[in-house]
């Protein structure tokens, strides 16, 4: 590893664009040893991941949360990353087992592991909040940078552009991995946004400017010159918050049949975090003890009714 992933977050001193620029490297590798990533499973959920970092950090307050899923008609099936405002994601994939000949261009062939036709939903989540609000948009191109910028354009009315990278070695360890995202404040004119496409086309990729020793500082540098003013940094990770506590809850939302099955045949369970693959185990006692718990909750709904 080159460097302690963080994320910049900024804005050009007139107060017209609003710039953020992660690397994002360690969180891509843990994420590829996790899961046992091949190139170009790894390069999607990566870019997914460095997104949903981008994402939360830059519309996310406090304590809130956000779930990204791309649901595309590649190989690599559905994609889902949760992202926090403290600068924390954790991802998972249908199929981590996707190696492609490379594209046209002579990188990861991300759009055709993707697949053009799909969607990408956000859904965003403040503590407590019963409604989570969700948008979300068909596929573009499936190279998922276009298609966070086009979610943003149209779920979130914000003019964006958002670029993401990842490079993976032969080995299919993580050389790189990293992202921007730039944000058109109200009072751009039309030939500041012109100046700034010109600029972002002519950029060379992120991952190509991480190899070459750049920072997330130098990136926004290359697209802004001295014109900006850095508003924070803080560091990135990925991060699983799973418990037993929790997979016991979810263990009471399946059916009193197949927990009485679990603790007449099986005499005990098993789950599995799709996060992070950590595994929580549950003796019978343990579960009669939910068992209990969900007729208990029966009878008070019985009650309840009468």
């Amino acid at each position: 590893m080159k460097t302690t992933d963080y994320l910049i977050k900024s804005m050009t001193k007139d107060g017209k664009f609003r710039a953020y620029a992660v690397n994002a490297t360690q969180v891509v590798e843990r994420a590829h040893q996790i899961h046992d990533t091949w190139s170009a499973s790894s390069a999607a959920l990566g870019r997914t991941l460095v997104g949903t970092l981008l994402l939360a950090t830059s519309s996310l307050q406090g304590e809130a949360g956000m779930t990204v899923k791309i649901q595309g008609n590649g190989p690599v099936g559905f994609i889902v990353a949760d992202g926090t405002a403290q600068g924390t994601v954790k991802g998972y994939m249908g199929n981590p087992h996707v190696s492609l000949p490379a594209n046209d261009k002579g990188k990861i062939d991300v759009a055709k592991a993707v697949g053009d036709k799909g969607t990408l939903s956000v859904t965003k989540m403040a503590p407590g909040d019963k409604t989570p609000y969700t948008g979300e948009v068909n596929l573009v191109s499936g190279e998922l940078g276009d298609d966070f910028t086009y979610y943003l354009a149209q779920s979130e009315q914000i003019p964006s552009a958002v670029g993401l990278s990842v490079f993976v070695n032969p080995d299919e360890s993580i050389d790189v991995a990293g992202g921007f995202m730039i944000q058109v404040m109200p009072g751009a004119s039309d030939e500041e946004i012109a100046k700034l496409e010109k600029t972002l086309k002519d950029l060379p990729l992120v991952s190509q400017m991480l190899r070459d020793g750049d920072t997330p500082e130098d990136i926004l540098m290359k697209i802004f010159g001295d014109d900006l003013k850095i508003l924070e940094t803080m560091p990135v990770r990925y991060e699983c918050d799973c418990s037993k506590e929790r997979f016991a809850h979810a263990l009471e939302s399946i059916s009193k049949d197949d927990m009485k099955k679990l603790i007449d045949e099986d005499h005990h369970a098993e789950t599995v975090c799709q996060f992070c693959g950590k595994k929580y185990e549950f003796n019978e006692d343990e579960l009669k003890a939910i068992y209990a718990k969900m007729t208990g909750k029966d009878d008070k709904e019985e009650k309840d009714k009468n």
